[in-house]
């Protein structure tokens, strides 16, 4: 069986971000260099900063990531892409153009007899009410209407300094807050709910935290946040038996 790798969190076109060419350019080397020995790629979210998806216009720029995708499923290899709460308005263009498989709620698979539950992980298991309300807003088709008749030239310009703000919130390198324990992260809350119906689930997979965790939840169960590829390039890979939680280094992606 072939590899199955999982990232989440680039952020790309991000005015928070300096290096933001060179971040694209070492996400397409990584995609570059795992698409022989890869037979599906997982996007689990915020793969952009801000991403709104006319009928007929889409975000310019991203050629060079846009371009490698489509040459890995035009070679066979799945790319599934999840919305995340800062590309949750991609529609049907990345499947259309691109290939991809596209997913707008958390899925359960089934990969080599194990159970995977995977998604970007906003909004589960947290209890933030602005932040429901704010993406209740934002998944509401009206609103999204209301949103899509500014003229693009306004609309990109308000929706990146908006993602520029929530970033800089918290700071480029600091990202999130560090760890904070079973009892206190919501990811892990919602793991340890969710396996009380559903025990069979051998690993819950989510973006969104910006950190690196790999937790125990039962002798079979795990959960793991993939981090991001701002300042850390982590990503997960599952060879068909074991799951890894890897850093990219340029020219290194095993196993």
């Amino acid at each position: 069986m072939k590899n199955i790798y999982f990232l989440s969190d680039a952020h790309l076109g991000s005015l928070a971000i300096p290096h933001a060419r060179q971040q694209e350019r070492r996400l397409v080397r990584f995609l570059d260099e795992v698409k022989d020995k890869a037979s599906a790629v997982y996007l689990l979210g915020d793969i952009f900063d801000f991403w709104y998806e006319y009928k007929y216009v889409v975000p310019k720029g991203y050629t060079r990531l846009l371009g490698k995708i489509s040459e890995l499923t035009d070679s066979g290899v799945e790319v599934h892409f999840f919305t995340g709460n800062h590309d949750i308005w991609a529609k049907d263009y990345f499947e259309q153009e691109c290939g991809m498989i596209m997913h707008h709620e958390p899925v359960t698979v089934e990969l080599s007899d194990k159970v995977f539950l995977l998604g970007h992980g906003d909004g589960m298991g947290d209890p933030s009410l602005s932040f429901r309300i704010l993406r209740t807003l934002f998944r509401n088709r009206f609103c999204q209407f209301c949103f899509s008749c500014i003229h693009p030239r306004w609309a990109m310009s308000f929706g990146l300094k908006w993602a520029r703000h929530s970033r800089m919130k918290h700071g480029l390198e600091g990202g999130d807050p560090p760890y904070m324990g079973e009892d206190r992260e919501c990811l892990v809350r919602y793991a340890k709910e969710y396996l009380k119906v559903h025990p069979d689930v051998n690993y819950f997979v989510f973006g969104h935290r910006h950190i690196e965790l790999d937790l125990m939840l039962s002798r079979q169960s795990r959960v793991l946040v993939l981090g991001d590829w701002i300042t850390q390039f982590t990503y997960a890979v599952f060879d068909g038996e074991h799951m890894f939680l890897e850093s990219y280094i340029e020219g290194e992606t095993e196993p």
